[in-house]
């Protein structure tokens, strides 16, 4: 069986990416304004966990859309920005999709479903659109590499 990678296609990278640049600067223009126009003493505090708080949105961000996962005979491997982790098909017990509402939308992603521990989710495979065919052909290959994998 040959690997497969799950991952944003370049189009859904650059989008995602420029949105979270955007964000981030506009989050960065007001920590701006609030270090000249506030005279406080204790607004450092402020600004710094607010900083700290930017930063790390952004890295999660980072993270998520240039995460992925390659699927093996063995398992899944998730390939992250800051992390990487192998989950075998043994521990597996499902494939599900998860949908959130959000102020900024609806959101679809894949989760593995885990004989034991907690479910994850598998990096490459987050949407807003409502109907999307990448999501569903994502999901197909999961499921079919976790049924060959397990002989089922």
């Amino acid at each position: 069986m040959p690997d497969v990678w799950i991952g944003f296609n370049e189009y859904d990278r650059h989008r995602y990416w420029w949105r979270n640049v955007i964000g981030t600067l506009a989050v960065a223009g007001v920590m701006v304004v609030m270090i000249f126009t506030t005279h406080e003493p204790g607004k450092w505090w402020w600004v710094g966990g607010f900083g700290v708080l930017v930063v790390a949105v952004f890295v999660s961000t980072v993270n998520l859309i240039f995460g992925r996962a390659l699927l093996t005979a063995r398992g899944l491997e998730f390939r992250t920005f800051v992390s990487r982790r192998v989950i075998l098909w043994s521990e597996v017990a499902g494939i599900e999709r998860r949908r959130r509402v959000t102020r900024s939308g609806i959101w679809c992603d894949l989760r593995v479903i885990r004989v034991r521990g907690r479910s994850l989710g598998i990096p490459g495979t987050v949407t807003n659109r409502m109907m999307d065919a990448e999501l569903d052909r994502k999901q197909t290959a999961i499921q079919e590499c976790w049924s060959r994998a397990v002989g089922g």
